[in-house]
């Protein structure tokens, strides 16, 4: 900060922004340049046009409701089951038909212990489950 005398005889105050100006347009001169560099290409894969379309899918089957209670009960569309009974029921719905799948809709207590819920989505995924749902309550 300067200080000068002004034609009054008082002092001024005033900042000096040559500097300022100075360090913001080589700021300016440093990112217009490396701004280039930063940018690399990403390659999408966009939907092709045909004359030909999609068959029509068959209706979904019903869902299947998964609920685990606090004390971690597994219940499979609302009959209690063991946990090592899990993957055999999921191989089952999934084989019924593998492209046509029902969605598994998994309904948690809040107490419910997270360790039982992973262990569901592991047999779920060992079972090749595509459509995996939470319901919120």
């Amino acid at each position: 900060m300067a200080f000068t005398s002004d034609s009054s005889g008082g002092a001024m105050a005033d900042i000096n922004v040559t500097p300022l100006v100075d360090v913001m347009l080589v700021l300016l001169i440093i990112f217009m340049v490396t701004a280039p560099i930063q940018t690399y290409p990403i390659d999408v894969t966009l939907p092709q046009p045909t004359l030909n379309p999609p068959p029509v899918r068959a209706e979904p089957p019903p869902p299947i409701r998964l609920r685990i209670d606090a004390g971690g009960q597994v219940f499979w569309n609302d009959s209690p089951q063991p946990l090592s009974v899990l993957p055999t029921l999921m191989r089952e719905a999934v084989q019924a038909d593998p492209t046509n799948q029902p969605t598994l809709e998994i309904d948690t207590n809040a107490d419910a212990d997270y360790g039982t819920l992973a262990k569901v989505l592991a047999h779920a995924k060992n079972a090749q489950m595509e459509k995996i749902g939470f319901v919120q309550n």
